[in-house]
């Protein structure tokens, strides 16, 4: 039989323990967000966390948040792998978040990613591509949308059925000339298209910079040289543009131009003026103008979007980021907890088909945790402006102007 000493005492720790649960539901369930907020792609890992804030009020607003708790969304500064690392000690260790999602770049996905992992916090990819983020078969890390190998394959069937079909001309008589960064992201994508157009019989040329470079006159020229039907780019926004200025400079004028990954913003529009891009086809994230039937509350994005910030989105990275949080918080409720095996697990039971999001993505997640039910979309250049011109079922224009005048 108790005693009333030991009554008190268990009564007072039960009370503790219900006021203890009762401070951590009022606490924000705080996910870190690592992106780069400085330098060179500070507008674009700022546009892709302003889409996972936008996903976090929405869920906030709608249902209270998750577990019963508000969604923070926590920003940790990575404009580097190293960074990277930093950024997750410093978001786990001072701010105390209970996982992390990126990210702009691969390389830092890379690094931030295994450091997430030391700590045994779940990391949540959206925008990353190289394909070997996944193929490391990290226990903590999952990709909601598409990889290297999906923007691969996308770029090859606008090689084959737009491009050649608008140039008159069968697959042995294509010649394509691929041009990408030399990291992880450009290669990876790069060895992804040399494969599957060698495979349809396509002449395929290869040259390889650095993002950093400063100048690439030698690219360019060893690109002009080879006198493609098919210029492809696939790289970051500065050295995009530095190709285009400088095959503008140099008289380079191939009959197709294709940008890979980026090229589609309004950077590139005032670096290179709508004359100049007027054609140019790009593989990309889906964009909010993609056909509804294709994705499902693509315009209601557009416009939450909108009335948040006052402007259109800033780049195609957003409504994917904001998608993949969508998913995140998903897999977190159907877990019930923010452990990352119990997270894991729940994203692998997912399965949407593809049209369930604004981006028309599903979710299926592969034994490897890549999402295979993610794709780009391809759009063009046209009169400024940048249009969704395939697949069909996504396309809101024709395809325009190829050969480019």
């Amino acid at each position: 039989m108790l005693t009333r000493r030991q009554f008190a005492a268990m009564a007072a720790s039960a009370a503790a323990l219900a006021a203890a649960g009762r401070a951590r539901a009022a606490e924000p369930l705080k996910i870190g967000a690592v992106n780069p907020y400085s330098g060179g792609m500070a507008l674009y890992g700022d546009e892709v966390t302003r889409c996972y804030e936008l996903a976090a009020k929405q869920l906030n607003d709608a249902k209270g948040g998750l577990l019963g708790r508000k969604v923070e969304i926590v920003r940790g500064n990575a404009t580097s792998a190293q960074e990277g690392i930093a950024a997750v000690e410093q978001l786990v260790g001072r701010d105390g978040v209970e996982g992390l999602i990126g990210t702009y770049a691969s390389s830092i996905s890379n690094a931030a990613s295994e450091a997430a992992l030391n700590y045994g916090k779940f990391y949540w990819e959206t925008n990353a591509l190289a394909a070997g983020l996944t193929e490391r078969g990290l226990p903590n890390y999952a990709r909601s949308g598409p990889s290297s190998e999906d923007f691969g394959k996308r770029s090859v069937e606008g090689v084959l059925d737009l491009a050649a079909k608008r140039l008159g001309k069968d697959a042995a008589s294509m010649n394509v000339w691929l041009e990408h960064e030399d990291s992880a992201y450009g290669t990876s994508i790069a060895d992804a298209q040399k494969r599957l157009l060698e495979e349809a019989g396509v002449t395929v040329g290869i040259g390889a910079h650095s993002y950093k470079a400063i100048d690439v006159t030698d690219s360019v020229l060893r690109a002009k040289s080879a006198a493609p039907d098919l210029w492809v780019l696939t790289g970051y926004v500065g050295d995009t543009n530095l190709l285009l200025r400088a095959a503008r400079d140099q008289g380079f004028a191939p009959p197709a131009i294709m940008s890979v990954g980026v090229g589609d913003t309004k950077e590139t529009l005032d670096a290179l003026g709508a004359e100049f891009l007027e054609g140019v086809l790009l593989v990309s994230y889906p964009r909010a103008d993609i056909s509804e039937d294709y994705g499902p509350g693509s315009n209601a994005f557009l416009e939450l979007y909108k009335a948040e910030f006052g402007r259109d989105p800033v780049a195609p990275q957003g409504m994917t980021a904001f998608v993949g949080a969508k998913m995140l918080f998903e897999a977190i409720e159907a877990a019930g907890s923010t452990d990352f095996e119990a997270v894991m697990a729940a994203a692998k039971a997912m399965d949407r088909p593809e049209g369930s999001y604004e981006t028309g993505y599903g979710a299926k997640f592969s034994d490897q945790m890549q999402n295979t039910r993610a794709a780009p979309v391809i759009a063009q250049w046209q009169g400024g402006e940048v249009k969704a011109v395939y697949p069909t079922a996504a396309a809101s224009a024709e395809v325009v102007n190829l050969p480019r005048a």
